[in-house]
């Protein structure tokens, strides 16, 4: 009986061994720690898989978080094509992180970039957020030297009021940086407040923090007077020439 016993002994689970024999059980061994980037594959493989179709030479780029990934651009501009990188939650840090997989497969006409809102709110300092978004913009630039590239402004929004101020800093030190040679600053942000100087609820969803569709109109109108803007010049000249 002894020597069947001393064969099951190895058989007993180690921890249970241990506390039989008086001894604190062995704390389990960490497993690897989760990925914080990984809630994003799921969108970024969809980018690959969107990249597989037909190619959209020409096309303008919307680029960032969640307010763009919301946004309805093929209905927005229907004269153009758009192609929509945003996804939901993104920080500046994520998109560069993701940036080689984000790209399409053809050089973009023109890029719009929304990010920097999510990065104060995960706790990074203005200083920081200006910093990644204009790493992101010369990146942008670099790769897309005849692309015309406009950063959009960070919006006020009723769930994140608090940091506006913090939201308005940043603003200001990236329009500093804006130029012909480097990228355009788009103002989007004044339409969104109401006479009282507060976010206007009637553009947001019940959130407090994404647009609905009101708050996504005014926007188009915005982009779209950009848009209107960069091609101006390459109408007359088409104008011009047919005239000849």
């Amino acid at each position: 009986m002894g020597g069947l016993r001393r064969r099951l002994l190895p058989a007993l689970p180690l921890a249970a061994l241990l506390l039989a024999a008086g001894a604190p059980p062995v704390a389990p061994t960490p497993g690897p720690k989760p990925d914080p980037i990984f809630p994003f594959s799921n969108e970024i493989e969809n980018f690959s898989k969107a990249d597989q179709g037909p190619a959209l030479p020409e096309a303008t780029l919307f680029l960032g978080s969640s307010s763009i990934r919301l946004w309805d651009t093929h209905a927005s501009f229907p004269e153009i094509a758009t192609i929509n990188r945003g996804f939901g939650g993104a920080t500046t840090p994520d998109v560069l992180h993701y940036y080689k997989r984000l790209k399409p497969r053809t050089a973009p006409r023109s890029i719009l970039v929304y990010v920097g809102e999510n990065d104060l709110a995960a706790g990074a300092t203005p200083d920081t957020v200006v910093d990644n978004v204009l790493t992101l913009l010369a990146m942008l630039r670099k790769d897309y030297p005849k692309a015309r590239i406009a950063w959009m402004s960070i919006k006020p929004t009723p769930l994140r009021w608090t940091l506006w101020p913090q939201l308005v800093a940043i603003n200001r030190a990236v329009a500093q940086e804006a130029g012909p040679k480097t990228f355009d600053y788009l103002e989007v942000w004044q339409g969104l407040l109401a006479r009282d100087g507060l976010p206007d609820a009637s553009l947001f969803r019940p959130d407090g923090l994404h647009m609905n569709a009101r708050g996504y109109a005014l926007w188009a109108v915005q982009v779209n007077t950009w848009l209107g803007r960069m091609v101006e010049p390459a109408a007359k000249v088409a104008v011009n020439g047919s005239g000849r």
